[in-house]
């Protein structure tokens, strides 16, 4: 069943402890007008491989910046799973791109070369930086009247875990599956109003998973090799055959039913896309049909029940099988500073 609890936290950073193999996760200390937390990042997994997979993006832009940056500090639950809010989803939400995961160490000796470090230095810095806000999405735990938080030593305990991906699990941890779920941190510093978005991922969780449940379809792929890249096309991964290389989103007029999408066969054969759809941030689909020839672009014009969005939108293309092939996301700034087309 899903996580009890899910929500994000919207605070200030203020002290930090690395991970450790005794209790494998990165704790940051986070306050708001009110109580302490303990946010707890997994830098170890207990299943092999052990390695977490990380994605750090220091210049993350998504429509979900918008709407999380009018919470109230303090926690707030996001029981309404479902697409158009700001429950993280790593699928559906198109927020990476997830070829760029890398599975990493958390204690490695040299510098900057381990999970750690790589989580110390985005950390640091915002604990550094007064006005810094830090969002945190996950399972929470508390308040808690005794014993004290076990490691920054507060009263009540709170806190929020699980900041990682929360679907697609190995049959031990499948009772934790669930959509719009997933944590993740992202830091916002406003004095250059920057904003960087954090995403951890175990080895042993799928990429495709079940739009209802979020059970895992297909297996995790192969151990990656060493001094090798991850296995391509594995059924757990997407193939990106076939990509969303740019999107009229604002054209003159009235934008129904004008708005398109072009994709791009990146392969040297044609690929029919019978069965294929493309979705909108609210899932609302255009379905797709005939070919794109091999190495060629297709234009497709969306109905009017699929709507891009000129404030920022999702777009994602699924294949005859429903499984994702690939994913892209643009913000009200990309549709304005342009004249309508977004590319990507």
């Amino acid at each position: 069943m899903p996580l009890k609890g899910y929500g994000v936290l919207k605070g200030t950073p203020i002290r930090r402890v690395l991970g450790q193999r005794s209790n494998p996760h990165y704790h940051v200390l986070e306050i708001d007008e009110e109580a302490r937390f303990r946010v707890a990042m997994n830098v170890f997994s207990s299943e092999t491989p052990s390695e977490v997979e990380y994605l750090i993006d220091e210049h993350f832009q998504h429509p979900i910046l918008e709407k999380i940056h009018d919470l109230q500090h303090g926690y707030t639950e996001l029981a309404d799973r479902r697409p158009g809010g700001i429950n993280l989803d790593f699928i559906r939400m198109n927020l990476f791109n997830r070829d760029e995961m890398v599975p990493l160490p958390f204690d490695l000796k040299g510098p900057d070369n381990d999970l750690n470090e790589k989580l110390d230095r985005q950390i640091s810095a915002a604990i550094a930086d007064e006005q810094s806000i830090l969002y945190a999405f996950g399972q929470r735990w508390g308040p808690e009247p005794k014993p004290r938080d076990k490691v920054f030593g507060f009263l009540p305990g709170n806190g929020i875990h699980d900041v990682h991906m929360n679907q697609g699990n190995s049959s031990k941890f499948k009772q934790d599956d669930g959509v719009y779920q997933d944590g993740g941190v992202i830091l916002h510093f406003p004095a250059d109003d920057k904003w960087v978005g954090i995403f951890l991922k175990f080895q042993s969780q799928t990429w495709h998973t079940d739009d209802k449940s979020g059970h895992a379809i297909g297996e995790a792929p192969p151990k990656k090799k060493k001094g090798g890249g991850r296995p391509k096309h594995h059924a757990g991964e997407p193939d990106h055959h076939v990509r969303i290389v740019a999107a009229l989103v604002n054209p003159p007029g009235d934008d129904a039913g004008l708005e398109t999408v072009t994709l791009l066969n990146t392969t040297r054969a044609p690929i029919d896309l019978a069965g294929w759809k493309i979705l909108d941030r609210l899932d609302n689909e255009a379905p797709l049909s005939g070919t794109i020839p091999a190495a060629q672009a297709l234009t497709v014009n969306l109905p009017d029940k699929v709507q891009l969005g000129n404030n920022g939108g999702l777009i994602s293309l699924l294949d005859k099988g429903g499984l994702k092939v690939d994913g892209v996301s643009d913000t009200r700034d990309q549709v304005t500073s342009g004249h309508g087309t977004v590319t990507f």
